[in-house]
């Protein structure tokens, strides 16, 4: 039993070593910012930094386990699908942010997974509701889109 144990582990640190060797998920490349929304609220803006702008901007701070496979890989992902579905660096026409009070309200952004491991994005209640009152601000909500205030 132990032999098996023993060969098991050595098998899973040579997978490991041979997947350091993948190149995916080591291209730490932060493409220049060219564009940011005209923030309503500065606060708002400060909360996103802290809890967000790691997979929503071009300004990612990447921790030391980025470089070691396979976490390097899933955050690579998380980074790359962040940066598609809501980019605040390449802020322009088209660009939708009016979404994102939304998904903070109901607790899917930050990722739990994230929060886990940047204690800096765990917000509290009352900076949740400054963030979201920043972000329908900046942003309007989702709910009020194609509103004209036109009663035809």
């Amino acid at each position: 039993m132990w032999r098996l144990v023993k060969w098991l582990l050595v098998g899973f640190g040579g997978i490991l070593v041979v997947a350091q060797f993948v190149p995916y998920g080591r291209d730490h490349a932060n493409p220049p910012v060219l564009a940011e929304p005209a923030w309503d609220d500065p606060v708002a803006r400060e909360l996103a930094v802290r809890a967000c702008f790691d997979c929503h901007s071009n300004q990612t701070n990447w921790p030391w386990y980025s470089n070691v496979a396979p976490m390097s890989w899933l955050i690579q992902r998380d980074i790359d699908e962040g940066r598609e579905e809501l980019n605040w660096s390449e802020w322009g026409p088209g660009s939708e942010g009016d979404e994102s009070a939304e998904t903070v309200l109901e607790g899917s952004m930050p990722p739990n997974s994230y929060a886990l491991l940047h204690s800096e994005a765990r917000l509290t209640d009352q900076e949740i509701d400054s963030l979201v009152a920043g972000l329908q601000a900046t942003f309007g909500s989702e709910e009020h889109e194609g509103e004209s205030g036109d009663d035809d």
